[in-house]
This record gives structure tokens, sequence and C-alpha cells, in this order.
């Protein structure tokens, strides 16, 4: 019996009101890499069946998340790239009947010459880093259901973080939003009541200069969910559970960046870091970090945490790993041939 066949007749009980005990979910977030270079193509590839696409699909394949927010993956209007990719799943044997997906704020237009070179409408020149409106975005792929009231922060105003460590001209300041893809709140419907997921990806705190405006921006958008949290915006927190989860780009140890952002969120006392580990067996002297908590690597910088999944503090978390396997295991070649990120999973019992 699968665990899909598991949790769907302990739903099915739990909505009859009879009291079961159901199995670990499985939370997960992956930076997948299917961003484009222009709008439509990863439909393309999808359809062509493009092989690091299908790499992709054998790693969610391996996975096994119940629940799994996917970043850098293009946004389309009509969801057609995301249901390809669903389709794609759902022949290979994994089902994720639930789909949600909103614009992100990468490729979209703010009217300013951000990054000035004397030209408007460049990729640097959008709310967050984009090719085309679209580009880059995030997604959650899910076997429970989207519950109603989902929110999305995403355009929450940088200048309007308070604390923040904005420094843009008036104009600027007016319209540009602080989360780089977007901050969401999204419910899913489980036998014990909603779990909130709390998702972002921000931009990482390099490819600028000496102003280091990325990685101001990257601190900031870690310190919005710690003053979400706290009840310090606008907007009130979700109740618990809750999940925090997604691309935080930035290493609490090692690597570029205000290391204070990631820092402070990490150690907020209403979420807890189960700090998944890989079991690829790797060793960087050089790096503070344990190697065995990173979530990528790169042949210039080696390998960073960068990807998280911390849950609320109430919830009793039963496993936690990155899928990062030894470099012997044949699902290694997939991984690579996917993306320089590897999947983080928290498996969660809900009260």
């Amino acid at each position: 019996m699968t665990r899909t066949t598991i949790y769907s007749r302990a739903l099915l009980l739990a909505l009859l009101c009879s009291p079961v005990q159901a199995d670990p979910l499985r939370v997960a977030t992956w930076n997948v890499a299917l961003d484009r270079q222009g709008p439509g193509l990863l439909v393309k590839d999808l359809a062509a069946g493009d092989p690091q696409a299908q790499a992709v699909v054998r790693v969610l394949m391996a996975l096994q998340a119940d629940v799994v927010v996917l970043t850098s993956v293009d946004y389309d209007r009509g969801g057609v790239a995301l249901g390809l990719l669903a389709d794609q799943l759902r022949a290979a044997g994994l089902d994720y009947p639930h789909q949600f997906a909103l614009r992100p704020n990468t490729g979209m237009q703010t009217g300013f010459d951000v990054d000035g070179n004397g030209r408007l409408g460049d990729a640097r020149d959008a709310q967050g880093f984009g090719l085309f409106s679209g580009n880059a975005g995030m997604a959650v792929l899910s076997r429970l259901p989207i519950g109603e009231g989902a929110r999305d922060f995403s355009d929450f105003r940088w200048a309007d973080l308070p604390g923040g460590l904005s420094d843009d001209p008036e104009g600027l300041a007016s319209v540009q939003r602080l989360a780089t893809t977007g901050f969401w709140d999204v419910p899913v419907v489980t036998a014990s009541g909603p779990l909130h997921l709390l998702a972002w990806h921000a931009t990482p705190p390099v490819f600028d200069g000496p102003e280091d405006r990325n990685g101001r921006r990257n601190h900031d958008e870690a310190a919005f969910w710690r003053l979400f949290l706290d009840g310090k915006l606008p907007m009130s927190p979700p109740d618990a559970p809750f999940v925090l989860l997604g691309d935080g780009n930035l290493d609490p140890a090692d690597g570029d960046g205000r290391r204070e952002g990631i820092g402070g969120l990490l150690a907020h006392p209403l979420l807890q870091d189960p700090m998944p580990r890989g079991g690829h067996g790797r060793v960087e002297p050089a790096h503070k970090g344990d190697p065995a908590l990173d979530t990528v690597i790169y042949d210039d910088l080696g390998g960073l945490r960068l990807d998280y999944v911390l849950p609320s503090a109430g919830l009793a978390v039963s496993g936690a790993g990155v899928l990062w396997p030894a470099s012997d295991d044949p699902l290694m070649a997939d991984l690579v041939a996917a993306s320089h990120h590897f999947p983080v999973w928290v498996d969660i019992s809900l009260p």
C-alpha cells in the first residue's frame, strides 16, 4: 500500500469525524532550475521531453514529498508549464492533483532605471531580477487540497519594513517591493486542519557593487518573516501549525551576505530548525559550516546551505534530510543534471 493510499484513507476517516492517527507528512522545497531564457520556453521544453526537466521528474519521484514548494520555475498565466510537470509526474506514478502558483515579482518592471545603466526595462529594473514577467517564479505541488484564504504579501514595499535597510531614492522607494519573488501564505487541508506554507525565494546577496543593495535586500527578506511572525507588520501572522520554506539564498556560516538576517530567522522562538543533513560525506575544511547541511554546490564557492524547511515550534518532527546521496548513488546523476540545488525535506506529525 502506498503512502498516498494510506493518507487518502486517513483523510477520509478524519472528515467523517473518526479519530485516526495520520502518517507523517513530508514537506519539502527544491530550487528546480526550471527557469528559461524567454516566455513559453519551459512549456516547449516540458512538451518535448527536455532532459533536464525529465531529471527533475525523476528526482521528485525519489523525494516522494506530500507537499513541495518549487523555486526557480517559470510562471505562465494559464499554469500550462506547472500542469505539464504535474501530468508527467502523474504518468510516472506520483500524483499531485493540487497545484498553486501566483505571478511572481521577478520580471515585473518597476518603471525605474534600478541598475543605473541609462536604460529602462532591463532584467535588473524589475521588482525582482527576471528576463521576462514570470521568470523564475515559485509553485506548490500538493497531494493535499489547497485551502481557501491563501494570502499574497508580494506587494509589500521594502520601504515599509520596520528597521529595513533600503536606501532607494524616493521615487523608486515608492514602488519597490521587498520580495524578490514572492511572500506567500498558502494553507493546505489536512485531517487536523490547515497547515500554512510560508513560501519565499530571496535575492542572492551578490551581483551588485559596493552599495550592497542585493545584500541589504536579502537580509530584509529574511527579516520580513521574523517581523511577520512577531506580529509587527500590518498583516496578521497565521495560526500554527505552519512551515516556513523556500530558498533563502544565504548560508548562516559561509559565503557572502549579511548573515544576521537568516541567523535571526533560524533562532526565532516560533520556528524550529531540524537541520536536515545530506548523506554525501563531503568535507570542506575552509568552510565554517557543516557541509552535511549544504543544499547547493557551486564550482567557485563550494557547498552552501541556502534552502530551508522550518516547521513551527510545536510541530513534531520525525525526520529531516537533504536529498544528496553519495557520488556513486545512481540518483546523483539525475540530481546533478537537474539543478545545482538539492531538495530539502522534513517529515512532520500534525497534532
